[in-house]
């Protein structure tokens, strides 16, 4: 895992015009049962894909915060809201909640989120290959090819199931 994690951002950078333009004609013109295509895909990847391995995107980016995460998971950390934020939230350029830094505060040494139970929406959807209407969030995918080996893999396996 460790080797393809080394090479994927090089793979998903050579690919990534090509991508570019297939998600392009793909949001024009979806094929009928995209939805059940991406789900059997996304099953697929994830029996063989074991995120414990890899946790790559809990180490190189993280989630946004909703309002409704910031108040779950400072509740639960007995901990004022305002005071969860100035301990690990930021503001970004977009004006999101997004933490302090890389790799997850809550990321554990064995590639275990100590928060999972309560763990923000960003995370419990990602990587949002099994989302409806996936041919609508293209840059969303497009951000997440370097960064997890499974929405690469699917997007290979797409590509070639699904010419356009």
């Amino acid at each position: 895992m460790e080797d393809f994690l080394n090479k994927l951002p090089l793979l998903a950078k050579d690919k990534q015009e090509e991508n570019k333009k297939y998600l392009a004609k793909l949001n024009k013109k979806p094929p009928k049962k995209l939805d059940a295509i991406m789900q059997e895909l996304h099953d697929e990847e994830f029996r063989r894909t074991d995120c414990l391995e890899c946790a790559n995107c809990c180490k190189t980016t993280g989630p946004l915060f909703t309002s409704t995460d910031i108040d779950r998971i400072s509740k639960t950390f007995k901990m004022k809201r305002d005071a969860f934020i100035a301990q690990y939230l930021r503001i970004d350029e977009d004006n999101d909640y997004v933490l302090q830094g890389v790799p997850c505060t809550f990321l554990n040494e064995n590639n275990t989120c100590f928060i999972y139970d309560i763990r923000p929406k960003a995370c419990r959807e990602f990587p949002h290959t099994d989302r409806k209407n996936f041919q609508k969030i293209n840059s969303i995918t497009l951000n997440n090819i370097p960064v997890c080996p499974a929405v690469y893999n699917i997007m290979e396996t797409l590509k070639a199931k699904v010419p356009l």
